[in-house]
Parts: C-alpha cells; sequence; structure tokens
C-alpha cells in the first residue's frame, strides 16, 4: 500500500513514518474487548509488527515535493494510493492548490485533505480536487489507529476500483474487437474474404457523392459454373469460388475494389482510366480466369463473362441505377455467348428498350404459354416430410431463350402486365394444386397485386372454385411490400387471417424494419433469407444471426423456414437451431407439375432427398 504525506512539520511526519511502519503502541483494552475476551475466551488481537502492516511511505516537507514525488511514481508505473495532505504549509503552495495538482495528475488518487484549522472551505477544495467520493478530512490530532484504518481501507477501494477499471477496459476492448469483427462480417463475404455486395454498393455511393467521373461498374459471372457444382459437389464449387476471386483480385488494377456480389457473380469498381483502358482491364479480367483449374485433383474449365457501366455517360443515376445497368449488360454478355465484355448502352437500358422488349415479350408470353410454373418443395425440418410447395414463375421466351426471374420480375413489378401476370399465375397454381391435397402451396406476390382493393376478395373466390381449403394456400410477400403502405398492409393481413390463408414474410431481414415487421403485422411464418443461410454451418456469426432469428419467431408462435438449404450440414445445423421448415436444391429444384407428380409416383408428401 503506497502511501503519500506531504506536511510542512517534521514532527507530523515523523508521526506519519512511526505509525505506518507498526512501532506505534497497540490501542488499549476496551471494556468491549474484554467482555468478548470474557465470554468466547479469544484474546483481544494486538497490531502486527511494522513490517507486516504492508504500508510503504513516501514522505514531503512542500506541496511541490509532493507533486513531483506523484509525478514520478506514476512515470514509474507505481502510483500512490493515499495522499494526506496538510492544508496550511507556508511558504509553499497550500493544500488546496497542492490537491488540485494531484488531481490533474492522477485522476484515481484517494485524497485525504489533513488540518487543524477550521478556516478552508471544504467545499472550494472539493471543487477543485473532486471528485467527492475521492477526497477525505480528517481533524489534528487524529488517531493513529483511525489513519491507518483509513489509509488500508483507502488502498483497499484502491486495489478493487483498479481491478473494476481493468475488467472494464477489457470488456470495452472485447467488445470493440467484436465490433471490429461484426464490421468486417457484415461488409466481406465469408467464402472469399472480398467485400460484399453492401460494402460494393457503398463504395459506389461514396464515389459518387465524391463527384468522381472516372469511374466504372463491371460485373462478372463464372461460365460454367452450374456444372462445376452439380458435377463434383458444392465443396469443389467453393473452391472455383475462391480461385475465381484470388484471380481477379491478382490481376485488377493496385487499390481496385474486387466484390463477391452472391452466388459465382463478382463486382469490381474500376476509376483513373479511359473507356478502352477499362474494356482491356476487364477483358484481362476475364483471360486470368478462363481455361482449366485443378480443383481436388479434377481438371475443371470455366469461363467469365463481363457486363460494364461507364459511370461518365450516365449523369444523375445512383448507385442502384449503375449496378443495374451492369447486371443487364453481363446478362446481354451471356446472351452474346460468354467469355466477352459487354458495355452498357441505352440499348440495355431496361427504361427504354429493353424493358420495352421484356414488357411485350411478357405480354406475348401470356398468350403464347411461354410461362410456366415450376413447384420446389418445402419440408418440415424434424420429418423431412414435404409438406408444401412454392410456386416459381418461368420463362422460355421463344426470342430471347430461358430468361432469368431477376430479369423479367423487376420491370414486370413496374408494368401493367405485372396484375395479368398475377392473375395467370393464381389462377395455374390453384389448379394445378389440387394434385397434392393437404399440403400448402405458397405463392409470391407483388406490391402492385397485395395492394389491390379487391385482393383477398378475388384469391378467396379463386380458392373456392378449384375446392382448396384457405388454410392450405400460404401468400409470401415482401418486407419491402408490408411496409410500404404498413396500415393498408396490416388491413390485408388481417383480412387474409381472417378468411383462413397463412401469409409468411419473404426475404426476412433483408427489409430495413425486420422486428417492427413482426411487431406490427399478425403473419404466420418468416422466411430468412438465403443470405443469411449460406456459410452458416462454417461462420459462427451466420449460426448467431440465424438462431436469434429463429428465437424471434418462436417466442411468437410463428413457423420459420429457411431458404437456399444445399448442403447436409446446413441442413443439420438449422434443425438444431430450431427451425420448422427448410427449402433449397438439398431437397429438390423446382420442377413443372407433370414431372413433379410423376417423379413422387402419385405421393408428392412423401419425405424429401436431403
Amino acid at each position: 500500500m503506497t502511501i503519500l504525506v506531504i506536511d510542512d512539520e517534521a514532527a507530523v511526519r515523523d508521526a506519519y513514518r512511526l505509525l505506518f511502519s507498526g512501532t506505534v503502541s497497540s490501542r488499549p483494552v476496551s471494556r468491549a474487548d474484554a467482555l468478548a475476551e470474557e465470554l468466547f475466551g479469544a484474546a483481544v488481537p494486538q497490531a502486527a509488527p511494522g513490517p507486516s502492516m504492508g504500508f510503504e511511505i513516501s514522505l514531503a516537507a512542500q506541496g511541490l515535493e509532493g507533486v513531483e514525488l506523484a509525478a514520478r511514481a506514476l512515470q514509474e508505473g507505481t502510483p500512490f494510493k493515499v495522499a494526506f495532505v496538510d492544508v496550511r504549509m507556508p511558504p509553499g503552495i497550500d493544500g488546496k492548490e497542492t490537491a488540485r495538482r494531484l488531481r490533474a495528475l492522477d485522476p484515481d488518487l484517494n485524497i485525504v485533505i489533513v488540518s487543524a484549522w477550521s478556516d478552508h472551505s471544504v467545499t472550494d477544495i472539493t471543487a477543485v480536487a473532486g471528485p467527492a467520493d475521492k477526497i477525505f478530512y480528517i481533524c489534528k490530532p487524529f488517531e493513529p489507529d483511525e489513519v491507518r484504518q483509513m489509509a488500508r481501507a483507502l488502498s483497499e477501494r484502491w486495489d478493487n476500483d483498479t481491478r473494476q477499471l481493468m475488467f472494464l477496459r477489457a470488456k470495452v476492448a472485447e467488445l470493440a474487437a467484436s465490433e471490429a469483427r461484426a464490421q468486417h462480417m457484415a461488409s466481406h463475404d465469408f467464402l472469399t474474404g472480398a467485400a460484399n455486395r453492401m460494402a460494393f454498393q457503398n463504395r459506389l455511393i461514396e464515389r459518387l457523392e465524391a463527384g468522381t467521373n472516372d469511374l466504372f461498374v463491371a460485373f462478372l459471372d463464372l461460365d460454367h459454373f452450374k456444372h462445376v457444382n452439380d458435377t463434383f459437389g458444392h465443396d469443389a464449387g467453393d473452391e472455383v469460388i475462391r480461385m475465381a476471386c484470388a484471380a481477379f483480385v491478382s490481376r485488377a488494377p493496385a487499390g481496385t475494389m474486387v466484390a463477391r456480389l452472391g452466388g459465382d457473380e463478382f463486382g469490381v469498381l474500376l476509376t483513373g482510366m479511359d473507356r478502352e483502358t477499362a474494356v482491356a482491364t476487364c477483358q484481362g479480367l476475364l483471360e486470368t480466369c478462363s481455361g482449366d483449374f485443378s480443383v481436388f485433383g479434377n481438371s475443371v474449365f470455366i469461363g467469365a463473362s463481363c457486363g460494364l457501366v461507364d459511370g461518365s455517360c450516365h449523369p444523375g443515376c445512383d448507385a442502384a441505377d449503375l449496378m443495374r445497368f451492369a447486371d443487364l449488360a453481363l446478362f446481354a454478355a451471356k446472351q452474346d455467348g460468354g467469355q466477352t465484355v459487354r458495355v452498357f448502352d441505352k440499348q440495355l437500358d431496361a427504361s427504354q428498350q429493353f424493358r420495352q422488349r421484356i414488357e411485350a415479350g411478357l405480354f406475348y408470353a401470356l398468350a403464347s404459354e411461354e410461362l410456366s410454373i415450376h413447384y420446389q418443395p418445402i419440408v418440415a425440418s424434424d420429418t423431412l416430410d414435404v409438406v408444401g410447395y412454392e410456386a416459381l414463375l418461368r420463362w422460355n421466351s421463344r426470342d430471347y431463350g430461358t430468361v432469368p426471374p431477376g430479369v423479367f420480375m423487376p420491370i414486370a413489378e413496374e408494368s401493367p402486365v405485372t396484375l395479368l401476370l398475377g392473375d395467370w399465375v393464381v389462377e395455374r397454381v390453384l389448379r394445378d394444386a389440387r394434385g397434392w391435397p393437404g399440403l400448402f402451396t405458397a405463392i409470391n406476390f407483388s406490391p402492385r397485386q397485395f395492394q389491390r382493393q379487391d385482393f383477398v376478395a378475388r384469391l378467396a373466390a379463386e380458392a373456392r372454385q378449384n375446392g382448396l381449403a384457405p388454410a392450405l394456400i400460404q401468400i409470401e410477400v415482401t418486407e419491402t411490400t408490408l411496409r410500404a403502405h404498413a396500415r393498408q398492409s396490416r388491413k390485408i393481413v388481417d383480412e387474409l387471417r381472417a378468411q383462413g390463408f397463412r401469409v409468411a414474410i419473404d426475404d426476412f431481414g433483408t427489409g430495413a424494419s425486420s422486428i417492427a415487421s413482426l411487431q406490427d403485422l399478425a403473419v404466420d411464418a418468416i422466411k430468412i433469407d438465403r443470405s443469411f443461410i449460406e456459410g452458416m454451418d462454417r461462420d459462427r456469426p451466420s449460426a448467431a444471426i440465424v438462431t436469434a432469428l429463429s428465437h424471434l419467431a418462436a417466442g411468437l408462435g410463428l413457423e420459420i423456414v429457411a431458404e437456399g438449404v444445399e448442403r447436409i450440414s446446413q441442413r443439420d445445423v438449422l434443425r438444431q437451431l430450431g427451425c420448422t421448415h427448410l427449402q433449397g436444391f438439398l431437397f429438390g429444384q423446382g420442377q413443372a407439375v407433370d414431372r413433379l407428380l410423376s417423379a413422387s409416383g402419385g405421393e408428392p408428401g412423401r419425405s424429401a432427398a436431403g
């Protein structure tokens, strides 16, 4: 216990030295001590010899000398725990100024003001040397035991405070590290360690806000990747993704952001070059990722395609627009045969000719039976029995071949064709659903469909016409749809539940107000977006997110459907975490109704693979 004494009287300093060395005689035996000895037969404890008291005392005759000792002790890493400071110490600074300087040096020091005079202001000293819980007062003359007990108590308090402070600092450091890990996880892809879609979009937003003129956005996608997964398995596919990412990073110019946007798609932000150089750079990226790769002893041939957007040609467009343009250019590159760079131009602009072609194509598709519905099984996690199917719209165009839903659905949802398309889907799906009695069927609805004034009445009429109980029809809408018109959405959901329909929030966790959606809307189920499922069997934080969502759903009495389950390891983890339903390629891809019934032998509810 390190003690600092500052007093200008030598006799007083000698008194401190004696009482802290333990050579002062013990206190007299009190009547209470004598009675205790008589009653309990215990000897009255005596003060131990000096060395065992554990006090280390430093003495100073003036305030400045004491402040210097305190500064030196701090510098040496052995700060004083308690300082006894006299108030009057002529000719030097007084106790108030000494205490102020000590406090400025050491915020943790316990300061005891000692004085035989009453003309000093306790409030004034506390104001300059506080806080109040670290400044104390003793009047001269003092009892040795009083000083020793105060020194010991304050030293022990200093020790305890220091331990608590160290613990809190460790906790703060731990939390800071956890936050850093969480931030890294939120902005990086678990498989490759590259930036993810969110980080890519945020960086693009920053560049646009900074007024960067020479900005190019490139989207790259691997050719023949599905063949790798189907032939060699998902582990081999993951290895190809890692190798492709490493190849892109090594070939890209220094400082270029390379991000994995999802699946086998990558994004690259290029700056400081003209269009010709940007095209050449992208062509180099394709070359470095084209050819034979050795994966787990197997020779795998892959290639890549690229869609490129020149930001300077699209002033006023935001990050979402540029990314959509890059996606459209990538789709066009794929349509051109792949392994090429396609620069976005107005002919591909979804708001102009491309949009018009897709819209016209969808109207034609409705009239010429180019559209079809595929059904993907949804299984109960405990038995792995098929308990329902999700209806997935597919378009095989006469002019464009197979058009991905990610291309035509966003355009359809902003077009008048969306209501006609939605009516066709509902009519076809409810007719097909008669083929699997007892199993529910999930149908996705666009915002414009869902907000229709007669939405519930039309749906109920279709169900009656096909002889289907509403409980076997699950209405799936996204968080964004529900939050866009919250009051109207709540009314529609309540009407659907009153009619007996099931309601599920699709892609849960990707909207702006996930928990608020559950609090405000009485839904039956949530579907965890596949982005949370990917990698959760290898990544603890991802599993923690799914665990939290599972517990949240369970606490609210909701079913929880995990989308995008592709591996047995994912299945096993999700079952342990309490997900009630599972969906993904592990249990079957979407199939047309005739193939579905044929493959299941007329028993659509039998156990799924996996």
